[in-house]
């Protein structure tokens, strides 16, 4: 890949994805996948002011033979090591950089439950320091490709010329152009417009349906919000873009208010496994049944993993005409796929999909319908003939989604 275009790339993720300022410190975790990418966006970091940037390295293989050989109350374990850098970013409020080149499948072969069992464990002792640094940091997700990655997405070519078309995918759907920080201002602007249309109706619910299976209808919150884009941050005021790339206008839905069922249209990368051909059905706001040609049992898991897992915590509306979409590629990880087209999430709610949510405590915002979940789980649902109709509270039906794109 022409470096200066991955140059470019660095500078979006550092400048436009962080946002980093003078004198904060920036945490990066990332795999050792594509170190001279790394060093340049350590480098942006540093260029915009950064006090201190420290890479935290993971190499998934080791991640998974510590699975396979570790104790479940070993793996349930916050090691004191790890609670210091929690108490570390809470004291300091580090911006925090995913680039993600995970293998879809490089856990495979791992026991679920022990995974799912260490997971629950850690989460009340970690909880505390999450909730204290919520909204109040910059974050970023982006992507680089991995080899394992790049096979899984490209398997008909030679390693290097998979990764080399991963790599152009990446920053296509990324917006890296000439001049990606202009684009990114143009497309923000743009998802801000959709969310003030879809703000101003107030809908009690939105209706789904495919031809595919999905007949489904959701609940809003009505003290609640489209957002998109960028976010800023409580406290220091600052505007970052936690995902690169992303497409959708999302909100969180009332807890307790979903009913049918919504068939998946694409496979769901959890924990390292694939679940693919799935379905969930509600009742009451809650997923009651589920179904999956693979990997059933990790869904049924990661649904029992707390009371919150199996309510929703995320509606996203994206169009099936997307940039991520129209590539033809499933690119088997949920940052690309999920901005493909629309998407649920279960598990944890967005608080600041609340209006005035600053003025709230978690358990206020739990309180108004916020679903609360140690996960938050994205997945695909949208398809080309997809319609959603949002309903108001006064009984206006207004087309929001016809044949899976925005028909407003």
């Amino acid at each position: 890949m022409e470096k200066a275009q991955l140059q470019r790339y660095a500078r979006l993720i550092a400048g436009s994805g962080l946002n980093v300022k003078k004198g904060q410190k920036v945490v990066i975790q990332c795999g050792l996948d594509q170190p001279e990418f790394v060093a340049m966006v350590v480098e942006e970091c540093y260029k915009l002011g950064a006090e201190t940037v420290t890479v935290k390295w993971s190499y998934m293989p080791v991640a998974k033979l510590n699975y396979i050989y570790r104790s479940l109350e070993t793996l349930s374990q916050v090691m004191d090591i790890e609670k210091a850098e929690w108490q570390s970013r809470v004291d300091n409020l580090s911006c925090l950089l995913w680039l993600d080149s995970d293998d879809p499948d490089g856990l495979s072969g791992t026991d679920n439950e022990k995974i799912s069992k260490a997971n629950m464990a850690r989460y009340p002792i970690i909880k505390p320091y999450r909730d204290a640094i919520e909204n109040k940091y910059q974050w970023c997700i982006a992507a680089v490709p991995g080899k394992e990655w790049a096979h899984k997405v490209f398997p008909e070519l030679p390693v290097e010329e998979a990764v080399e078309k991963l790599w152009e995918a990446i920053l296509y759907t990324s917006r890296v152009t000439e001049d990606p920080v202009a684009e990114w201002e143009k497309h923000n602007a743009k998802l801000a417009q959709r969310c003030e249309f879809l703000n101003k109706y107030k809908f009690d619910r939105l209706e789904y349906k495919s031809s595919n299976g999905t007949d489904f209808t959701v609940g809003l919150n009505q003290k609640g919000i489209f957002c998109g884009g960028g976010e800023t941050t409580l406290g220091a005021n600052v505007y970052f873009n936690p995902n690169i790339p992303t497409e959708e206008v999302f909100t969180t839905p009332m807890k307790g208010r979903a009913e049918g069922k919504v068939v998946a249209t694409k496979p769901l990368s959890y924990q390292g496994k694939l679940i693919e051909n799935f379905w969930v059905e509600f009742k009451d706001g809650k997923a009651v049944k589920v179904g999956a040609e693979k990997n059933q049992d990790l869904l049924e898991k990661m649904i029992a993993m707390d009371e919150g897992a199996a309510y929703l915590g995320e509606v996203a509306l994206i169009a099936y005409d997307s940039p991520i979409n129209n590539t033809g590629i499933l690119f088997y990880n949920t940052l690309f796929d999920e901005n493909a087209s629309c998407h649920l999430a279960l598990g944890r709610g967005f608080n600041n999909c609340l209006e005035n949510y600053e003025q709230y405590t978690n358990e206020e915002c739990n309180k108004l319908g916020v679903n609360n979940s140690m996960i938050h789980v994205d997945f695909m649902i949208g398809s080309k003939d997809m319609s959603i109709v949002g309903v108001t509270t006064d009984g206006k039906r207004v087309q929001i989604f016809k044949d899976g794109n925005w028909a407003i």
